[in-house]
């Protein structure tokens, strides 16, 4: 349990105890959490201190483990070159080169050598670790569970172990409301698997599961697949009663058909172990919409209406068409509103509409219409599935006029309000600017597991030290295994500048510890950057880049992972220093490159990128003469639109509260710093409780 609540709450969830621990004693032990850049809050000290000396040992050597993992610490970081940096610095180029090609022939690393250096100065303050409690630590399943966007591969599986450990007992966890759909299939088929035959699963069921898709992702998630359907999912043989709940389900659905046909070869296929004609009796609307997918049999769907009236030049019949599904309406606005002669009559209708759409789309309208400016800009489109990647191409669109644009901003601000407005009072609020600089987190499907999860184009403040330090540590699978860290240097313009990488150690004011092409033991790269030097030599974003160079996908090693330093002196401690480590980021995708994150070092601030590829990128295409490559992602990344947490928050703000400028005179402070009610890495209140 305390695993879990620490990584996800850096909270400790400790009974009173009967007995006594020193003061002495209990400093001894903390030494260790310091040294990894944790402290504990005075209440969990004094409770602890409640305990006998033997067990709040054992507690503190347990979470020691997992602080350990959380910042990387729990492996040996050692570089090519003992001396690191100091050495890569001094050392000729035929110096390097030369330990280069004694390496490459023995393929062993260099052993470390050297007096001990001396503890590094570290100006940035400790994660503190809270007290917490059962209560608050059993609301991270309900807030998982009802959360209103998709959950990453670490949260589905935090979801399940709260399924697995507390079966028919998880019950009382559960939120009123499944806002979506993904989480509601995770929690239905985690339900059926380990709550027995519990009258409540079914009850679950038949009020949540309305259509045939909510079925496919039930099948797919009692079968171990992808519940965003993304990914094709092989569904397992299901048991006799499984058959008949899914068969049920399916029988009661509105517009069967239609949904079958959506995704019909992923019906077929479910239709294999289902065998619906076989209960065609108890189940006939069912084994009649298998049969139109299965012998291709003529249907008119609901799309298929709006697309003919669309090809006719019939856009207020399309509309009309579109009014019985509001968020399909809301979607194809943009579209709509350009293809039309009467957009005011289109507005008006999406203002009417607008209080039946989800939160999550209302956000994205807002900010889609913001941008609609005409100003020349890259669509951004991240594709569903279990891998980040990005895509980009120029905006080619007819602009929307201004005004209208500025009519559909305003519906959905309207809306919005009066949706938060019934919720609970906060008081007086105060919104951080800072919070304008994060992304909502609408869809954490492929986001890594990380110290810090963001959302993808975040942007964070670096710290005030001259100096980062980026880190990679991993360890051989069934064979050798050579990863590669490397940075990509660009300018102002997004141009290439350089790549620092296992051929090129050193330059513009970046060095690399040296190649290791072989990690039995595991093994570790780093890249030192020098912000200012960098900066001063024409370099705007330094992008971080993992490539796994032997061609083995993350997901076969058995542990890979990287991450980023702050620090004031390059020559002082250990080339590895947990206490700091800023971020570290799990590398477990079934890719071979990994773009972790990018610096951006005028505005000297931390890009989220947190990007998966199959193929070795293009790094050095210019967005000018071809829209591929690196620079363009980066260019993406840096311009996309996406709706941020400061409108999110004011919103709320305006509509349960009254916003104040001074953060003291607060009761709800939404921000950056700890001690805020809400900041942007509670991204499990903020999906369960801010975007209902």
């Amino acid at each position: 349990m305390n695993e879990l609540y620490l990584r996800r709450r850096l909270r400790l969830h400790v009974q009173p105890g009967t007995a006594c621990v020193t003061p002495q004693r209990m400093a001894g032990m903390m030494q260790e959490l310091e040294a990894l850049g944790f402290v504990l809050a005075d209440d969990l000290v004094s409770r602890l201190s409640t305990w006998s000396p033997e067990d709040a040992a054992r507690l503190l050597r347990d979470a020691t483990r997992e602080m350990r993992k959380l910042v990387g610490a729990h492996r040996q970081h050692v570089p090519l070159h003992a001396g690191f940096p100091a050495q890569v610095m001094a050392l000729s180029d035929a110096q390097l080169y030369l330990n280069a090609v004694s390496h490459y022939v023995s393929l062993r690393r260099i052993p470390s050598e050297g007096d001990e250096r001396p503890p590094l100065l570290n100006n940035r303050s400790p994660r503190v670790v809270e007290l917490g409690s059962l209560e608050d630590f059993e609301a991270i399943c309900t807030r998982l569970a009802g959360a209103a966007a998709s959950l990453s591969e670490q949260d589905r599986a935090d979801l399940s172990w709260f399924m697995r450990q507390y079966q028919a007992d998880v019950f009382r966890l559960l939120p009123a409301k499944f806002p979506f759909k993904e989480n509601l299939a995770l929690v239905a088929a985690q339900l059926m698997l380990h709550a027995g035959e519990d009258e409540r699963t079914q009850r679950l069921l038949d009020e949540h599961c309305r259509t045939a898709t909510d079925v496919l992702r039930l099948a797919a998630g009692l079968s171990g697949g992808d519940v965003s359907l993304a990914a094709p999912t092989r569904f397992t043989r299901f048991t006799r009663r499984q058959r008949r709940v899914l068969l049920g389900l399916l029988e009661g659905s509105p517009a069967l058909t239609e949904d079958l046909r959506r995704r019909s070869e992923a019906f077929k296929r479910l239709g294999e172990r289902l065998h619906p004609g076989e209960h065609a009796g108890r189940f006939p609307k069912t084994a009649e919409a298998f049969s139109v997918i299965r012998d291709a049999l003529p249907f008119d769907t609901f799309n298929g209406r709006v697309e003919r009236a669309l090809a006719s030049g019939d856009v207020m019949a399309a509309a009309l068409a579109l009014e019985a599904r509001p968020g399909e309406y809301a979607r194809r606005l943009d579209a709509l509103l350009r293809k039309c002669d009467e957009p005011a009559v289109l507005v008006a209708r999406f203002a009417a509409l607008a209080s039946r759409v989800s939160t999550a789309v209302l956000l994205q309208v807002l900010a889609h219409f913001k941008a609609r400016d005409g100003q020349a800009r890259l669509r951004v489109f991240f594709p569903k599935g279990d891998v980040a990647k990005v895509f980009a191409q120029r905006d080619a669109r007819e602009p929307v006029d201004a005004h209208t644009a500025r009519q559909v901003v305003h519906g959905c601000e309207q809306a919005l309000l009066a949706r938060f407005a019934a919720l609970p009072s906060l008081g007086r609020c105060h919104v951080d600017p800072a919070l304008a600089h994060h992304v909502v987190p609408l869809a954490q499907r492929a986001a890594s597991k990380a110290l810090r999860t963001l959302a993808r184009g975040s942007r964070i403040p670096m710290p005030e030290g001259g100096f980062v330090r980026l880190f990679l540590w991993w360890m051989n699978g069934r064979s050798r295994v050579d990863i590669d860290l490397s940075v990509v240097l660009y300018g102002d313009d997004h141009r290439y500048i350089d790549t620092i990488a296992f051929y090129n150690l050193r330059g513009w004011g970046a060095h690399h510890s040296g190649d290791i092409v072989d990690a039995p033991q595991g093994a570790a790269e780093f890249i030192d950057l020098n912000v200012q030097m960098l900066r001063a030599r024409g370099v705007r974003f330094v992008l971080m880049c993992v490539n796994s160079y032997s061609g083995q996908a993350y997901c076969d090693l058995p542990e890979c992972f990287a991450g980023w330093m702050s620090r004031t002196d390059l020559n002082s401690g250990e080339p590895f220093e947990a206490k700091t480590v800023v971020d570290r980021v799990d590398l477990a995708s079934d890719t071979r490159i990994s773009l972790p994150l990018a610096l951006d070092l005028q505005r000297r601030e931390v890009l989220w990128a947190d990007i998966g590829l199959q193929d070795h990128p293009r790094f050095a295409n210019s967005v000018e003469s071809n829209l591929a490559g690196v620079s363009l992602m980066l260019r993406a990344l840096h311009e996309m639109v996406k709706p941020d947490l400061h409108t999110l928050m004011s919103l709320h703000a305006r509509a349960r509260g009254t916003l104040v400028d001074d953060p003291t005179d607060a009761d709800t402070r939404f921000g950056t710093a700890s001690g805020c009610t809400v900041t942007p890495w509670d991204q499990d209140l903020i999906r369960s409780e801010y975007l209902l």
